[in-house]
């Protein structure tokens, strides 16, 4: 056998354990961020090459991990049609009193400035890229080697929405809308609002990884996950505004 063939067949026996290397990686740096405080705007940069660093060197190609040339066209095109269609849905919610209140989270009344770093250099860096390139790429492409398309897509996002489990409780504080819902649970409020935060991420990670199977690259899913937060934010400051 040759050292051209041996190389990838080697690598293909160490796939699972390469997976479980990038899941485990993953959670570290959930818990770096959330429980030890880690900077966001280095641990994204960082994090999201280091995984492709080690997804090159497990074996996967650019196309694999979704960031091809030959995609980036219908990347941008799912991406910005997805944009266009939050940015509509969130301008209806702002502009209507009864769904206003969903926009008002006291994390976001912030001075225009401060909601335009949020915007365009905190929550992309900080965790559109680090988030996109984990699960959307480096997970993807590992769980496609040895897996079916359905359960790339059921695994990758199930592993999203247990991403969120630590951020979750932040939510009811700085949400006065989703607050008064959970609130109302009572002694079961916290639990409630753990499952439905990951629950509600899972289903935004199927819609990101659909996204990424019909394109074929990650600037769709990239586009998807930077309108959900990045427009949340500069719509949630409209609201303030319109609420005062």
């Amino acid at each position: 056998m040759s050292d051209v063939s041996a190389v990838p067949a080697a690598r293909q026996r160490f796939a699972p354990a390469a997976t479980i290397t990038v899941v485990l990686s993953l959670l570290g740096l959930n818990l770096g961020n959330h429980l030890l405080g880690w900077n966001s705007l280095w641990l994204g940069p960082v994090g999201a090459v280091g995984l492709i660093v080690f997804a090159r060197a497990s074996g996967l190609t650019w196309h694999q991990l979704g960031l091809a040339r030959s995609t980036h066209a219908a990347g941008l095109r799912w991406g910005g049609m997805f944009i266009g269609a939050v940015a509509a849905v969130y301008l209806v919610g702002v502009l209507l009193p009864v769904t206003r209140t969903a926009f008002l989270d006291v994390r976001y009344h912030l001075p225009p400035a401060s909601i335009l770093f949020t915007a365009f250099v905190l929550i992309p860096l900080g965790t559109v890229l680090l988030e996109e390139v984990a699960f959307r790429s480096v997970l993807w492409g590992m769980l496609a080697r040895h897996a079916r398309m359905w359960q790339v897509l059921l695994g990758s996002s199930l592993l999203f929405g247990l991403w969120h489990v630590i951020p979750a409780t932040a939510s009811a504080d700085g949400n006065a809308a989703i607050g008064s819902v959970f609130g109302a649970l009572g002694g079961y409020a916290t639990l409630a609002l753990i499952v439905g935060t990951v629950l509600f991420t899972a289903v935004g990670g199927l819609v990101a990884g659909e996204l990424r199977r019909r394109s074929g690259s990650l600037l769709a899913s990239v586009g998807m996950h930077w309108a959900t937060n990045g427009l949340g934010v500069l719509f949630g400051s409209l609201a303030w505004r319109l609420a005062f």
